[in-house]
């Protein structure tokens, strides 16, 4: 980027909130707002995720900020953590607003059992869960589809996979959406991206992407850890995966499409990973439909693993899903661009185009996006920490709507790149650390392990901290690893 090297100047407003003013990278329409504290912005002062940060407020038809939540760090254009919304006349829409990983997204499940009973059983489930659910580069899944069956998957998320038997009805009452994003057109994906879903149904892929078995640790709101089905030493499963290669592909297709836009109008941009077109034009229309399938392909993946968690659970422990009790608490997606009608700069409301790019919804109460039985205490937020600290359930509040466009973190952010980890750890000492504390862990390979070492994150209770310090959310439980099965 231009002003790479150059760190923006940062104006602390409160505890938690700090702004880059205008004029901080060139062209900017707004200010930028980052919500951290003293204990993690020494990890990104001088970090090129502040510049991307301030790089994205000089976008058309922004409104109000351009907002970093407290998980910042260097992505592609936007930085993973980043808010920003447009103006449907004037505004754009950026695939780097949105990530590779379209939909990208974390889903809870609760059980009936107990940690006592899980506890004498966690290796062999660990096991059925990593011969049940593929994970890894290139892991290819239990379904194998034909390209008209890529296509109705594409247009109908997991409320294909569950109409196909995986699943239950149940289950899409408690997902963003439903599971299921409107405006999917299966003819804005290409053949190629196509062909990489082909046999990725049902797989976790690599990177931070896992399946951990948690513990119920603390609960903070009775209420609504009660409506979530969520008590102390409850057992849990918590997944993070997302569109694999067919999101990834979908990205690199109209990043080229809107580059080559952008080349033949003559716009220069001040980061050319900002590459994106106006929301009202045809590659922009298009994109956007084309993204919805990706997101509706993320949502089947996930329905399916859970299919297959459930199958996992029922071989360990030999009991019927009625008596496991394994049922959906939530899944939220991040990676993402909606259009929502919020509060305007100018204090009016209109619909925006919403992009959060490892950033997630975090609605109030009384939202009719919040499922009903939820509606009273607000949307469910969930948090990842790495697999050595604890994740975290949170709940939307309503100043987050005016601080950040009802958005929250989603995971614990990264400290280190995964190269650095690579370097930094070793996969005995992590394996045996880990086991020390009593958690196991399953991996296609040492890289899953060291590349996502809990080093390599940033304090997720700071993280948390920030989110409810800022306004954005408040707790709701907080869960512990007893196993991970990564890629």
């Amino acid at each position: 980027m231009p002003t790479e090297g150059r760190v923006p100047k940062l104006v602390p407003r409160d505890e938690f909130t700090y702004e880059i003013p205008i004029g901080e990278a060139p062209g900017m329409l707004v200010p930028a707002t980052l919500y951290s504290n003293a204990a993690l912005l020494g990890a990104v002062e001088h970090d090129p995720s502040l510049q991307q940060l301030a790089n994205v407020a000089t976008l058309p038809g922004i409104e109000r900020s351009a907002y970093a939540m407290p998980d910042i760090h260097f992505g592609y254009g936007f930085p993973v953590g980043g808010v920003a919304a447009f103006r449907m006349e004037d505004g754009v829409v950026s695939p780097g607003g949105i990530g590779y990983d379209i939909n990208c997204g974390v889903r809870l499940l609760r059980t009936s059992l107990g940690h006592d009973e899980v506890r004498p059983r966690l290796k062999a489930l660990l096991e059925a869960l990593f011969r049940h659910v593929p994970s890894g580069v290139g892991s290819k899944g239990p379904v194998s589809l034909s390209g008209s069956e890529v296509d109705e998957v594409l247009a109908g998320g997991a409320e294909w996979a569950v109409g196909r038997g995986f699943g239950l009805e149940a289950d899409l009452t408690f997902q963003e959406e439903e599971g299921r994003l409107e405006g999917a057109d299966p003819n804005a994906v290409s053949d190629d991206a196509r062909k990489r879903g082909l046999r990725q149904l049902g797989t976790l892929g690599s990177g931070n992407h896992f399946l951990e078995v948690q513990r119920v640790d603390e609960v903070f709101h009775e209420p609504f850890a009660k409506a979530l089905g969520l008590a102390p030493g409850g057992v849990v499963v918590m997944l993070h995966t997302g569109s694999r290669g067919l999101g990834h592909q979908v990205a690199t297709d109209y990043i080229r499409t809107m580059d080559e836009r952008l080349h033949h109008d003559g716009v220069t941009l001040v980061d050319r990973q900002l590459s994106c077109a106006p929301i009202g034009s045809a590659e922009g229309q298009r994109y956007l439909s084309a993204m919805a399938a990706g997101a509706n392909f993320a949502w089947a993946n996930r329905q399916l693993i859970t299919h297959a968690v459930r199958a996992s659970f029922r071989e360990v422990f030999g009991r019927s899903d009625e008596e496991l009790g394994l049922s959906v608490v939530y899944d939220i997606a991040h990676n993402m661009a909606k259009v929502e009608e919020h509060t305007t700069g100018d204090g009016g409301r209109r619909p925006l185009l919403v992009h959060r790019k490892g950033a997630t919804r975090a609605f109030p109460a009384d939202r009719p996006e919040v499922p009903a039985p939820y509606r009273p205490y607000g949307q469910p937020v969930l948090i990842p920490g790495d697999m050595g600290t604890a994740s975290y359930v949170l709940a939307g509040l309503a100043t987050s709507l005016d601080r950040s466009f009802g958005s929250s973190c989603h995971g614990a952010g990264r400290l280190l790149s995964r190269h650095a980890a690579v370097r930094r750890f070793r996969f005995d000492a992590v394996t045996r650390e880990l086991a020390e504390r009593g958690i196991l862990v399953r991996s296609a390979s040492r890289e899953g392990v060291t590349e996502e070492a809990p080093g390599a994150y940033k304090n997720v209770e700071e993280v948390v901290r920030v989110a409810e310090g800022a306004g954005l959310t408040r707790r709701v439980a907080r869960l512990v690893p007893l196993g991970v099965v990564k890629g």
